[in-house]
């Protein structure tokens, strides 16, 4: 079977070439999500890391559910801050906010000089479907 691309006109406006998400064999691929309202895409970035997070969470949950799925069902995330050692543990209160305890996915957070539109940070992801579904 081949991989299905995926890019919701209810999405975030994607910042460059990329489809939402790429699914094969009941993984499910998100690409990095940045700040931004999917509402109001040329809206200026929520004001700090605590903001940013939620938003980008929010952005993630909303393509996951196009694809009926959940936060539940994301096994990897990886973030990427680009004030790391003033952000971190905002960024950790807000994250682990959207995932139930004992429940947190594996992850790899790194800091980085920059992101796109400006962004304190950004999240993709690794979902896996139940094999019910798959």
């Amino acid at each position: 079977m081949a991989p299905k691309f995926h890019l919701f006109d209810k999405g975030p406006r994607p910042v460059a070439p990329f489809s939402h998400a790429v699914e094969d064999d009941g993984w499910v691929i998100l690409t990095g999500q940045m700040p931004t309202d999917p509402n109001a895409p040329d809206a200026p970035l929520p004001d700090g890391i605590k903001a940013q997070t939620r938003r980008v969470m929010d952005n993630l949950a909303l393509i996951l559910a196009e694809l009926d799925l959940d936060l539940s069902h994301v096994v990897q995330c990886r973030c990427f801050l680009t004030a790391f050692e003033r952000d971190y543990a905002l960024f950790n209160d807000t994250y682990k906010s959207y995932f139930l305890e004992g429940q947190l996915p594996a992850r790899t957070t790194v800091g980085v000089t920059a992101l796109a539109v400006g962004a304190l940070v950004e999240i993709d992801l690794i979902a896996r479907r139940p094999q019910e579904d798959a």
